[in-house]
């Protein structure tokens, strides 16, 4: 089991996190738990109700939707941060490829540290604002 220090670590590689100081990342770090999860287990279901987000520290994840592999991931991504945001269905399914350390992030806990550092949640939009801007160019010019 890694150290706050390093989820920390892991966090700030963590696009959705990017503009979070140390101390916010410090405060995320503290809301959350590490699992240990064997190959072929299931971390998300596209289609169900996501109530946490979960990000990788060790291993390789499929992230695949409608069945369809869309990427491989490692240490540093997050699968299933909009159940942080909202309770919408799952976009995708995630499955363990190896043995994989998660560090695992509830809605409740990660809605909790927003109330408390309001911050978090500017740079949260103003990140999610550019992913959507970058969809749009892609998609329509």
């Amino acid at each position: 089991m890694a150290s706050k220090k390093a989820y920390v670590d892991h966090l700030r590689n963590v696009p959705l996190f990017a503009g979070c100081t140390r101390k916010e990342l410090e405060r995320i770090a503290k809301s959350g738990d590490e699992i240990r999860m064997t190959a072929g287990s299931l971390i998300v279901d596209q289609g169900q109700t996501g109530r946490e987000a979960f990000v990788v520290l060790d291993g390789t994840v499929t992230v695949k939707r409608n069945g369809r592999k869309v990427v491989t991931v490692g240490p540093g991504a997050i699968v299933g941060e909009l159940s942080l945001l909202d309770h919408g269905p799952r976009t995708a399914t995630a499955v363990c490829d190896t043995e994989c350390s998660l560090f695992v992030i509830s809605q409740r806990h990660f809605i909790a540290v927003l109330d408390d550092v309001p911050t978090i949640a500017h740079k949260l939009l103003n990140t999610m604002a550019g992913r959507i801007r970058e969809l749009d160019r892609r998609y329509y010019g």
